[in-house]
């Protein structure tokens, strides 16, 4: 008999969340499966949830939640010890992985998924002592996912980034920061607007940022965007959604290992999967195959 821990973050997405778990909780008990559900309130508790499972007998964790409460889970699986295989019921603003992955939200397709239990094992990123299973960022509107408050991304949906982002652009100015960049396929210092290391090709509900991007590849996607001038800078964004901006001469994408990035200002903040992530200097570094998922 399957045990199922079901992790929700009932204060992700929109305000059916919580009637999409419980209908699955009655399908998987009705279909023979143990189900067990834990519902958050507070930053890291998906977490701690999550090597508390690991060290038990669960066969594997629904996840419920946007990209924050999915790398709560990353992280608690890292820590527990533990690969138990996590299949992601995506209900947050985003959902940048599970859209990348082709994960489905209807709640019988998701749960055909489950009975079927295809798994596979994917890539992950680590900077300094946090880990990521999407993107980690620095620059210009990449804090912009923990700067919306949770009832504007409730009502707004991906839409409430866009709003927030349009607010930040004339108050900083577009201004570059210096970078130290470090790896064995790239080094040098630059003027930078705003840099990702991502392990998808989605970020931010665009589909195509790091277009050669495959979470088994062993390889993080770097994309470096260089000081521009406002017509460059909108010809950049204006090319993301065909995959094409990599090809304008003021960005740099290159796939690594690791790599080390450094500046000389002392406020340089870091997102890490729509979360606050710390600040500059990181070193960032791919962790092979380490997060097993339930895929259709």
């Amino acid at each position: 008999m399957r045990k199922v821990k079901v992790i929700c973050n009932p204060s992700s997405g929109r305000q059916n969340t919580q009637r999409k778990v419980d209908q699955l909780c009655s399908m998987l008990i009705n279909e023979g499966y143990i189900v067990g559900k834990y519902n958050t309130s507070a930053k890291d508790d998906a977490m701690h949830e999550t090597i508390k499972t690991c060290k038990e007998e669960w066969d594997l964790i629904i996840a419920s939640g946007g990209d924050g409460t999915i790398n709560e889970i990353v992280k608690g699986i890292i820590k527990g010890g533990r690969k138990i295989p996590v299949a992601i019921l995506a209900s947050g603003t985003v959902n940048d992985f599970a859209n990348y992955m082709r994960i489905p939200r209807d709640v019988e397709e998701f749960f055909q998924m489950i009975k079927k239990e295809r798994t596979i094992d994917v890539d992950l990123g680590k900077v300094n002592d946090e880990y990521f299973i999407n993107v980690a960022a620095s620059g210009l509107l990449t804090d912009i996912g923990y700067k919306v408050p949770s009832e504007i991304k409730a009502i707004f949906g991906k839409m409430a980034y866009y709003i927030e982002g349009l607010k930040e652009i004339p108050r900083s100015k577009i201004q570059p920061i210096q970078l130290s960049f470090k790896s064995e396929e790239f080094s040098g210092q630059e003027s930078v607007l705003l840099y990702l290391i991502s392990n998808t090709a989605s970020i931010g509900g665009f589909k195509r940022i790091a277009p050669d991007a495959d979470v088994q590849d062993g390889y993080l996607d770097v994309v470096i965007i260089k000081k521009s001038e406002v017509q460059d800078l909108a010809q950049i964004f204006i090319n993301i959604f065909r995959g094409e901006h990599i090809n304008h001469p003021n960005v740099i994408y290159f796939k690594t290992k690791k790599i080390t990035v450094e500046s000389e200002e002392e406020d340089i903040t870091i997102d890490i999967d729509g979360e606050y992530g710390g600040k500059l200097p990181a070193t960032y570094e791919v962790i092979p195959s380490a997060f097993r998922i339930i895929l259709p």
